[in-house]
């Protein structure tokens, strides 16, 4: 039986695949990483709609140039008809939803740093595998993983379809709901939500946009439904993905067939309607079900799970694309620092499980905090009032927010915020659904200092440019206060009592010796406010307000309005 020896084995070469391949040959060229693909790219995908983290990565893997060649729309937000109301509202990623004209192809710089790419995934998956092989991953299509030789927790071989034999001292499970490693590693899976939809999707030719905005910006539309939802995703010029998400149960009730339901979705429903009016259907109509899950254990001896073989968010946020590209980087940084022999094993591969499995289950809870707002899934209604014991949906827009981001605002990598929106975005969605003005603890306050009572001290991974720094950390109750990145600095900052006029201070001082730029500000700005509310928020830091002193301004944390009503087209 013939036989591979490599460093690295990677089943699938999706994003997750190709993003861990990538950033292991970039960081050491010396490896052999070998990916193992079943289909023959390109091949139509569903999670085309992605958020601006998944750009950052993209740069990161030097791929960002060739993607933004290829022409595919600008994601700057989304258009939702969610919840009770027929009316329209937009989730803005740029100050106001401007997005200045700019020629294109364009760099990643500027107002491109926070904005995202809707992706048609037969092009895009391609781009990634053909840039992965560029790199020096050695990359195989139409090959299958027959079986998983184990002894234990350790993975021994992979048995190819032609009876090949692959051995390699590290392996990535990146092959999606299969999950090829996890099952034979004998790794279970749990669903921390009640939601059990299925999506049923195809793809039109010459759909109108809903919204064109500078030089091929524009929205994605998340349109409520009476028995569900419909996305609607440009993906280029001339090409649109629409699907329809529907509860499983509301589809088994219909005895329909899933193309009746979904051209009776697209038909009736008024905005779809008119922007399909010129258009045709591609006539690949696809169901599959989109239920929520978390795989017990992401990491053993010598493998790793990466995107949806560690876990599946439903998709009302966008999720999947996030979650494949910084998983898999997360598992690439691993390796390379288990190379390194810098940390102890367990402690690295522990903080991968640990860390990325509360990022799904992020955005799982988030998921279905969304969901609670749609009058539509009762069932999940029942569900948020039996875990939340008595309130259910008739706590206020805060209190249930608090309640289902009880498992921190500040996430094992320094992010703060829920489910991959900044705590800003979260706390103006929750104040949305619930018909409020969006609550900032830090609103008012004029003096902060930390408070670190019965806390643990731990460790974070920073990372950077192919390296783990390990920084001091706390954990408080299920919660986590990183001391990476900005958050790091602010932490030993606020060790003594500050007033706000003193952070501001700090903070011009902090830009100018990182050598931010005057377009920089805002931004830094923005981030500034949301690590110190979550900082408050979480309890990590102490906030009161002293008569006379300097007090932190709403209007600077509402300047740039994260939501509002849609402006561009009256509700249908």
């Amino acid at each position: 039986m013939p036989s591979v020896a490599v460093d690295v084995a990677i089943i699938g070469g999706g994003p997750a695949g190709s993003t861990a391949g990538t950033l292991l040959t970039k960081y050491n060229p010396r490896l052999k990483v070998l990916v193992l693909e079943r289909e023959t790219f390109p091949r139509d995908h569903v999670g085309e709609s992605q958020l601006p983290v998944v750009s950052k990565v993209l740069d990161e893997m030097e791929v960002w140039d060739k993607i933004e060649a290829a022409g595919f729309p600008v994601k700057i937000g989304a258009t939702y008809r969610w919840g009770k109301t027929k009316d329209l509202w937009d989730f803005e990623f740029l100050p106001n939803g401007v997005f200045h004209p700019e020629a294109r192809p364009s760099k990643y710089a500027g107002q491109r740093l926070r904005t995202a790419f809707q992706a048609d995934r037969a092009v895009y998956d391609e781009i990634l595998l053909d840039h992965a092989k560029w790199m020096g991953c050695d990359v195989k299509e139409e090959t299958s993983v027959r079986s998983v030789k184990t002894n234990g927790d350790r993975v021994e071989g992979l048995v190819l379809d032609d009876g090949t034999e692959v051995q390699a001292r590290y392996y990535i499970d990146a092959s999606g709901h299969s999950g090829i490693l996890r099952r034979a590693m004998g790794v279970e899976v749990e669903t921390p939500t009640s939601l059990q939809n299925i999506a049923i999707y195809d793809y039109w030719r010459n759909a109108d946009w809903a919204v064109s905005v500078g030089v091929g910006g524009t929205r994605v539309q998340v349109l409520s439904q009476a028995f569900g939802w419909i996305w609607f995703i440009p993906l280029g010029p001339d090409r649109t993905s629409i699907g329809l998400i529907v509860p499983a149960s509301y589809y088994k009730s219909t005895g329909q067939k899933p193309q009746d339901l979904y051209d009776e979705a697209v038909r009736n429903d008024p905005r779809v309607a008119k922007l399909i009016k010129n258009a045709t259907c591609e006539q690949k109509l696809t169901t599959t079900k989109d239920w929520s899950f978390l795989a017990k254990r992401l990491a053993g001896d010598n493998w790793f799970l990466a995107g949806e073989s560690a876990g599946f968010a439903d998709p009302i946020l966008a999720a999947g694309m996030s979650l494949a590209h910084v998983g898999a980087r997360d598992v690439a940084y691993t390796i390379l620092a288990l190379d390194r022999g810098e940390f102890d094993a367990e402690w690295l591969k522990g903080r991968y499980d640990s860390s990325h499995r509360s990022q799904i289950g992020q955005h799982i809870r988030f998921a279905d905090y969304w969901y609670t707002h749609n009058g539509v899934f009762s069932d999940l209604k029942d569900y948020a009032k039996e875990i939340a014991g008595d309130a259910g949906l008739a706590m206020s827009a805060d209190e249930a927010w608090r309640w289902f981001g009880q498992g921190g605002f500040i996430d094992h990598n320094g992010a703060t915020g829920f489910g991959g929106y900044s705590l800003t975005a979260t706390k103006h969605i929750s104040a949305t659904f619930g018909g409020d003005t969006p609550f900032f603890d830090i609103v008012g306050k004029t003096h902060f200092v930390l408070n670190l009572e019965g806390a643990e001290k731990t460790w974070i991974a920073e990372m950077d440019k192919g390296r783990i720094t390990r920084r001091r950390s706390y954990t408080r109750e299920g919660k986590t206060l990183s001391g990476a990145y900005f958050m790091g600095w602010l932490v030993n900052v606020l060790k003594t009592e500050h007033s706000y006029e003193d952070l501001n201070f700090e903070s011009a001082n902090y830009m100018a010796e990182h050598g931010y730029t005057e377009a920089q500000i805002p931004k830094f700005r923005n981030e500034f406010f949301d690590i110190l509310e979550a900082m408050v928020s979480d309890g990590w830091v102490v906030a009161r307000t002293e008569p006379g002193a300097r007090a932190v301004p709403r209007q600077e944390i509402n300047i740039s309005p994260v939501i509002h009503p849609n402006t561009e087209e009256a509700s249908t």
